[in-house]
């Protein structure tokens, strides 16, 4: 397969892209080296942070919600200024956020996991209507939060246990029902689940870390297909484009020693693949 690289900045953790569908611009984070990039497909742009940052949302065209170490932050795109929204673990120096994605009633999910991915260090927020709500203790390393089109569903993954979860929501609110039920089991495999999207029909694209590939399952778990990328860490996926066929996917090069930099030379790029099916236009983030 041929190789489309979206921009070619290496980022150490590059993680969290967000697709902005009234600028058509593309956001993501370097985790490890603390910065915001967009691209509109000719210009890069970043932004420098005083600790690590690691999702975002869209609040309106030129204010995005960036998840920081310490707090969830009201980012100005054009002036490049910061305002905390909410305190995330802001009492607590041992851990980050890492996976996060707005949801279809305005909140965003959030998680933290401990700075040196200590066993069950972490956990998953949901922030809504002003609310920081705990939903899930005791997690490693959260990933893989996303939504069903139809509104029924999140999912979300510990990479440290290989597994995936889904979430059965409340329709009016977007509250979970019930206990979360294991959606994909790939323990067996020592497949690591990392970030993931839903697209237009209702499956699961998957960022497999440390396997060279982008995995698509069914509604009801099956592996469908794959896309295989150019190095072992791959790390979250994007729809966008003006048709949102277009899926924007980062890497990292963490974890990679000298030997592996140099045959993946690519490692740490943003990619992208025009796909069949269409996404979904990543949700609008309400902070008040």
């Amino acid at each position: 397969m041929t190789v489309n690289i979206y921009n070619k900045t290496q980022c150490e953790l590059g993680e969290g892209p967000l697709w902005h569908p009234l600028r058509n611009e593309l956001f993501w984070v370097d985790i490890a080296g603390k910065r915001l990039y967009s691209c509109d497909g000719s210009i890069t742009k970043h932004w420098e942070f005083p600790e690590q940052i690691s999702a975002t949302g869209w609040i309106d065209e030129n204010g995005l919600l960036v998840a920081s170490e310490t707090a969830l932050l009201h980012f100005k795109i054009e002036t490049g200024t910061s305002e905390i929204i909410q305190p995330l673990e802001a009492d607590n120096p041992g851990t980050r956020s890492n996976d996060g994605r707005a949801d279809p009633w305005g909140g965003f999910w959030i998680g933290t996991m401990g700075k040196k991915a200590e066993p069950e260090a972490g956990a998953i927020y949901r922030y809504h209507q002003g609310e920081l709500r705990l939903l899930y203790p005791r997690i490693t390393i959260p990933n893989a939060i996303c939504f069903s089109p139809d509104k029924q569903f999140a999912y979300f993954a510990d990479t440290a246990l290989s597994k995936i979860w889904r979430q059965q929501l409340n329709k009016a609110e977007g509250w979970p029902l019930g206990d979360p039920k294991l959606f994909i089991d790939l323990s067996a495999s020592g497949i690591k689940p990392d970030g993931a999207i839903c697209d237009s029909e209702g499956y699961l694209w998957n960022a497999q870390y440390g396997s060279s590939r982008l995995a698509r399952y069914s509604p009801d778990g099956v592996f469908v297909e794959e896309i295989g990328l150019p190095t072992e860490k791959i790390t979250c996926p994007a729809f966008g484009g003006s048709a949102f066929n277009r899926l924007f996917i980062t890497s990292a090069l963490e974890g990679l020693n000298s030997e592996e930099v140099k045959t993946q030379v690519h490692a740490g790029k943003t990619f992208f693949y025009d796909i069949d099916v269409s996404g979904q236009a990543e949700n609008q983030v309400s902070i008040t």
